[in-house]
């Protein structure tokens, strides 16, 4: 049958290596899922002026703690589109693009067929209006990320590292991070309308978004498949949380659900990537000791959906022979390649239709 195209847009990204394909883009746009809105009593005095900042609130209405939604539909996209959460620090902007030029992770899933929506958490990026009371104190941190990424010690790169290692490049990535204006409280009732607006989809989530994930996969049906790059936080059916696994950087502890919660896991495809510079015991570096913590906790979430008959697979890429990534493993040298290995694995689960 043939498909009436409403609009195309012929989206053509030069990258390093030369100018890309084209690809047919039958729809885009943006839009809010999810927030709050809190409305003051009594009648608004549209004659009254306070100030730009302050403001007499009588009356008025504020919307806040809702996600934002980047999205883009290819021309003969797979049934089931991709939905792509961030993590700490940082928004949908990862997925995007990567800090050399290069296609971003979204982009290259679209030119595989995938439809993508990209969401900005609550009190992050362009979902920045928030009601939690905070301030924003600028703190010279990039070193200690640099590290907790496993991108190198700084000032020296990991060897063999899947990062640009030029200061351009560098400068953009560290420029990516943006302010956490948020309490986290409504980073799953977001994630839950986004499964109403939508309907069907396959989360893609990274880093602290795994575990919003985790609870939007328990909580809606609407979620096919999880695929989690180095998920920060594990859920736990309640009497079997394993021991808490310490470290360096304070450690990770499973967090307990409901079992019949718990078993929503068992019934979709979840699959776990995992990237290089992990050791396997004990670091005094940072970076490494936090994710081996993670590292281990995660073999045990992946152990205990199988466990309870699910369809788990926790994927270290070293030991498949992709060496060098690190932490953002979406915007690495070999995204490509990454990408299709996600590619393989929907086929696999016959998620590709």
């Amino acid at each position: 049958m043939k498909k009436i195209i409403l609009s195309v847009l012929l989206l053509s990204v030069t990258a390093i290596a030369g100018a890309q394909e084209p690809v047919a883009i039958v729809k885009q746009g943006h839009f809010s899922v999810g927030g709050t809105t809190t409305q003051r009593p009594g009648a608004y005095d549209n004659r009254k002026f306070v100030g730009w900042v302050e403001q007499e609130e009588t009356g008025q209405s504020y919307r806040a703690d809702h996600a934002f939604v980047d999205f883009q539909i290819p021309a003969d996209a797979k049934k089931l589109p991709l939905v792509y959460v961030h993590g700490y620090g940082g928004s949908g902007v990862c997925w995007q693009m990567t800090p050399d030029g290069r296609e971003g992770f979204a982009t290259l899933m679209l030119r595989r067929g995938w439809s993508s929506y990209v969401a900005d958490l609550p009190g992050r990026g362009r979902a920045g209006r928030t009601s939690a009371t905070t301030t924003v104190k600028p703190v010279t941190d990039e070193m200690f990320w640099f590290d907790i990424w496993r991108i190198g010690i700084w000032p020296n790169y990991n060897e063999g590292v899947q990062f640009p290692k030029d200061s351009v490049s560098l400068s953009q990535f560290f420029r990516e991070m943006t302010p956490d204006l948020s309490d986290h409280k409504e980073d799953v009732p977001a994630l839950g309308a986004l499964a109403d607006r939508i309907g069907d989809h396959i989360l893609v989530t990274h880093s602290a978004g795994g575990f919003p994930g985790w609870m939007s996969a328990m909580q809606n049906p609407q979620v096919k498949a999880v695929v989690s790059y180095e998920p920060g936080g594990f859920v736990f059916p309640e009497r079997e949380v394993p021991e808490r696994i310490d470290g360096l950087t304070g450690g990770v502890a499973g967090t307990p659900v409901p079992t019949e919660q718990f078993e929503r896991l068992t019934e979709i495809p979840v699959v776990l990537y995992f990237g290089d510079y992990i050791p396997e015991t004990p670091s005094e570096n940072l970076g490494d000791e936090n994710w081996r913590v993670r590292l281990q906790m995660a073999r045990k979430f992946v152990e205990t959906i199988n466990r309870h008959g699910g369809n788990a697979t926790l994927v270290e890429l070293p030991k498949i022979g992709i060496h060098g990534n690190t932490h953002f493993l979406m915007q690495d040298l070999n995204n490509d390649e990454l990408a299709d290995l996600l590619n393989r694995w929907l086929q696999e689960q016959l998620l590709a239709q």
